[in-house]
């Protein structure tokens, strides 16, 4: 049960594209209250939203969010960046990194308490470019194969304290960081219900648009994702779960 419904959901990256479709579709469903939590103002007339000017990339900024939330159902790790570059610099990768790998790993890390007490849902907006580098953007890409491996320890690791893991990887999507590409998107508003669709479903990868579905029977039946749950039981086998701790 992912209780998105009556539920507590944190969504970074909130201020545009699917970051601000993912809160509009919170509330559609009927969350009690939703953490919007962008760099600058969030602007949102729904009384049901607390807005939290949150970088990603701050320490005290997540603190200071983690601190501002009573409790949360699903938190919606969503903001990202995609610079285009080749490769020469460093300080790109890094960058990417910085806000797409690291920025989700340390919201996850500070807000797994109140998690393991709602015994909610972390869902991890990734990319298709996990499986498959784009090279205009190398960084990019890297940064999301590794916040997908991220997600897979997560799921593994998490799965005792009665927290699911949900990585989302999605194709294109008709958003201001992919206007530069010239391929077929999604809509924003089409990508956010999939999205809950999944997470409702409890799909571990979720694949919420057409260019991306056409990848997930294969993924789902291949020899990747059974080497993924052959090392995730060598965790469960390890780790008595949450239960059998009290």
């Amino acid at each position: 049960m992912t209780r998105i419904a009556n539920g507590a959901v944190v969504v970074t990256g909130a201020n545009r594209g699917l970051g601000r479709a993912l809160v509009t579709e919170a509330l559609r469903r009927g969350a009690k209250r939703v953490y919007a939590g962008s760099r600058q103002p969030f602007d949102h007339t729904d009384e049901r939203i607390t807005p939290l000017i949150l970088d990603v990339t701050d320490a005290a900024q997540i603190q200071a969010a983690v601190e501002s939330v009573d409790s949360v159902d699903v938190l919606v790790n969503n903001a990202g960046i995609a610079l285009l570059d080749d490769l020469t610099d460093r300080a790109v990768i890094e960058q990417h990194l910085a806000v797409n790998l690291f920025g989700t790993w340390g919201m996850t890390q500070a807000f797994l308490p109140l998690l393991t007490e709602s015994e909610g849902s972390v869902v991890n907006v990734l990319s298709d470019t996990a499986f498959a580098a784009l090279p205009l953007v190398p960084g990019y890409s890297i940064s999301k194969a590794a916040a997908f491996a991220l997600t897979q320890s997560l799921r593994a690791l998490s799965a005792p304290l009665g927290v699911s893991v949900h990585a989302v990887v999605p194709g294109p999507i008709d958003t201001e960081m992919s206007r530069a590409l010239d391929a077929p998107k999604a809509s924003p508003e089409s990508v956010a219900q999939a999205i809950f669709d999944g997470l409702d479903k409890g799909e571990d990868d979720i694949f919420p648009d057409p260019a991306s579905q056409s990848l997930a029977e294969s993924w789902r039946t291949g020899p990747a994702k059974a080497l993924e749950r052959r090392y995730a039981a060598l965790i469960a086998e390890a780790t008595p779960r949450r239960e059998e701790q009290a």
